[in-house]
Order: C-alpha cells, then structure tokens, then sequence
C-alpha cells in the first residue's frame, strides 16, 4: 500500500509515523508512507497557500492551486495505474469508521490532504478530493492528527502488520459492539480480583462471559451501536436486566 500526507507541517506527522507499529509497517514494505509539505508548491514567491475568501467573512482559506499540483506530483512520483483515493480530512465529512478502515485498506494509493485556516476552496472538495473523512463532531487546528488516525486505523489492518491477525478480528467495533474486559497478571490487585470465570479453564464459560460483558459495555457506553445489534429479543433482554443489576 502506498500512501502520501500533503500537510503544511510534516514535522508533525513524521515523528508518529517512525514509532511503534506504524514504523515496523514501514520497515517490513507493508507500506510506503511519505509527506509532502504543499507549500513547496505555491505559485508565487511568497510561498503563501491560503487567501481571504470571496463575499467576506472571519479566516482564510487554502487556495486550490498548490493542492492540485502536490497532488500532481506524488501521483507523478508514484507512477501507478490506480487511482488514488483523495481523501480531504474536514468536519464536515462523514464519521470514519472501523468499516471505513476495512474499505480502505484494500486500496493501493491514499492520498491525504490537511486542511487548516478556515477548510479548503470548495474546488479541492468538488474537483479533487475523492472523499471526506471526520474523526468526529468537533473541529480541529488542522487536519495532521485526524489524517494520522485514519492511517493507523488502516495500517494495523494490513496483513502481517499486527503479527497476530486475531488481535485485530477481537477489536473494539469489528463485530458491531465494544470488546470485552480483559484482565492480566496480578491475579489480585489491592482488593480487585480478576472474574473467576477466566481462571477456571472452560472455553465456552470464558466466551458466554466475554460476550455478555461486551454487549453490557456497549450498552452502557454506546447505546447507539447496540440498538443496531441483530440480537433476539430474549437476549436483549437478558442483557438490559444485566446492566441495570436486575
């Protein structure tokens, strides 16, 4: 997979990109992640990216110009026959999600434009972009962070980038609902012990326990994914009296 970051402060971004499982993904070539800083191709001397915005109001706006010819040129620089998929990280975006992640990591190019000021001149979103990502309902500085969480939310999908492909599968939103409570060593921690249930060896407890502590959890926590859960109305049930200790 490749991917290319077009953002005005790459000194941002690269430090995350070069840790943890992200750099192993890029030292095992499961991919080539670069960044571009789009002001190298503003076209005047004063390397200015941004303007005023026609009809007034509060801010400034990135111009279109400098985008389209990044974009140009790590396409140049690529040299694949796939389209990319330009990807404009706005507010305004429909809400990344795990689904999302899967979508995309099926792709072979991802471009990724960071916006700030204001956003951007309609034109990149109309002409450009091939799609809008939000990482929620709230606006930040400039897109770098939420362009880095939809790429570590991609990578990790990677075959081979985890290591263990069933760490990935047990996820938090994979199968619609919140993952379970987990527990490791010390066995009793202050006066907090771990569930008995996961010490007793008996698989198909254990899994009827997990299941039952993660539908409770996206009950509590995240009422709206549980509502879309294909549940029988009998374990609904059953997890609703749960929750509220009946």
């Amino acid at each position: 997979m490749h991917l290319d970051i077009l953002s005005l402060f790459p000194e941002a971004i690269e430090p995350y990109l070069s840790s943890s499982v992200i750099a192993r993904a890029r030292q095992a070539d499961a991919v080539d992640i670069r960044v571009t800083n789009f002001r190298d191709f503003s076209d005047n001397r004063h390397k200015t990216v941004d303007d005023y915005p026609f009809g007034g109001g509060a801010g400034m706006l990135l111009k279109a110009p400098p985008l389209f010819a990044a974009v140009d040129h790590v396409r140049a620089l690529r040299n694949l026959d796939d389209e990319p998929r330009v990807i404009m990280m706005t507010p305004q975006g429909r809400t990344f999600t795990q689904e999302i992640a899967h979508e995309l990591k099926t792709e072979r190019h991802l471009i990724f434009l960071c916006g700030h000021y204001e956003g951007f001149d309609d034109r990149v979103r109309q002409h450009l972009a091939t799609d809008e990502l939000s990482i929620g309902d709230f606006v930040l500085t400039g897109g770098e962070l939420a362009a880095l969480v939809v790429v570590d939310a991609v990578v990790r999908l990677l075959p081979g980038v985890l290591g263990n492909e069933e760490s990935s599968r047990q996820d938090s939103h994979e199968h619609g609902m919140l993952e379970y409570p987990q527990y490791t060593r010390p066995r009793k921690f202050r006066e907090w012990e771990v569930p008995e249930v996961l010490l007793s060896g008996n698989h198909k407890k254990i899994e009827e326990w997990r299941r039952r502590e993660a539908l409770a959890k996206t009950l509590t926590n995240r009422p709206d994914l549980f509502e879309k859960l294909s549940l029988d109305e009998r374990e609904r049930d059953e997890i609703v009296r749960y929750v509220n200790g009946a």
